[in-house]
């Protein structure tokens, strides 16, 4: 079979990253061979375009009818409990992170599926980890359960790699900015928020502190990285589950700034929380160099041409209405 025949099966569909990858590889590999689930509801537009199954990860047996009822043979398992929010659910957090993880894992293994990915996050760092330009191959030192469970993950997929030659691959995510999907419970997300409250209030209270620096990356990067990673060639891959890739690094004030720019009247106050802790273990900024010489990634967006892409694509869905925001 080649990728062009192969059925696809995306979890965590309704997320920020899946609700854009389904479309981007719908178009690549056509809808109906692209297997959107999640628990929750998808969008109309997620719905109508190709096949939805509700899907919950926990479940294994749900994961092997869905795999054996399509002839599933690549699977992009993004279904996961985030940061902020998996501070509030620690145990939910395991439940879906690690052993949702495990049994696709397993689905994998006993019904054939060729290849997996799973993405991994800078959340796998921490206090002991050098923070500026983060190497790959570094001291994992998580202090959330998010943290936790990607570095646990990333053990188990490069364990499934070695043991059983399964085809595992993944990407140490930092902070995505989407003008699609709104904030979700990641501490990064006031990158995606304060867009929103530009637009509509001029005004923004931000939860980090403004000096509080972290990498991030454009989702059309985000979704490049991902569909770059799969189609590499395998051999030439030294690394497999724990690709540190990243765009840019900028912090708060200097997001604001920027901005400003384009909306000179937009104000922001700081008020950090509980999140704060969690952006302070974070890289301030991350070394991809592995990512770049394995497989070739280069990102397209920095700051400057991320700011006003964004801003232009709110504007426009303010113009016409569609703007949605809490």
């Amino acid at each position: 079979m080649t990728p062009e025949t192969e059925t696809i099966l995306v979890t965590g569909a309704s997320g920020q990253i899946g609700s854009e990858l389904v479309p981007a590889l719908r178009k690549l590999y056509g809808n109906d061979k692209v297997i959107a689930s999640d628990v929750a509801r998808p969008s109309p537009a997620l719905e109508n375009s190709g096949p939805f199954e509700k899907l919950d990860v926990t479940s294994r047996q749900e994961i092997g009818q869905l795999v054996q009822r399509y002839r599933v043979k690549v699977i992009y398992h993004l279904a996961a409990i985030l940061s902020a929010t998996g501070e509030k659910f620690p145990q939910k957090a395991w439940e879906v992170n690690i052993n949702g993880l495990y049994n696709i894992l397993e689905a994998s293994r006993e019904l054939g599926v060729r290849q997996v990915f799973c993405p991994s996050s800078i959340a796998v760092f921490g206090p002991a980890t050098p923070r500026v330009n983060t190497p790959q191959d570094t001291v994992l030192s998580p202090t959330t359960i998010y943290g936790v469970t990607k570095v646990a993950g990333e053990h188990l997929c490069d364990y499934y790699v070695r043991k059983y030659n399964l085809d595992v691959r993944g990407c140490r995510f930092p902070g995505i900015i989407s003008n699609e999907t709104l904030p979700g419970g990641g501490t990064t997300d006031y990158a995606v928020a304060i867009f929103y409250e530009a637009i509509i209030n001029r005004r923004y209270t931000c939860f980090l502190k403004p000096e509080t620096r972290l990498p991030m990356m454009y989702m059309p990067d985000c979704l490049k990285s991902i569909i770059e990673l799969m189609a590499a060639d395998f051999s030439r891959l030294k690394h497999h589950s724990n690709f540190n890739v990243t765009a840019m690094s900028f912090s708060a004030a200097e997001l604001a700034a920027e901005i400003k720019k384009h909306l000179p009247d937009f104000e922001v106050d700081y008020r950090p929380d509980f999140r704060q802790a969690i952006a302070d273990s974070w890289p301030e900024s991350i070394d991809d160099s592995a990512a770049r010489e394995e497989w070739g990634w280069k990102p397209d967006y920095d700051l400057a041409a991320m700011t006003a892409d964004m801003l232009r694509v709110l504007v426009e869905k303010q113009r016409q209405g569609r703007l949605e925001y809490p």
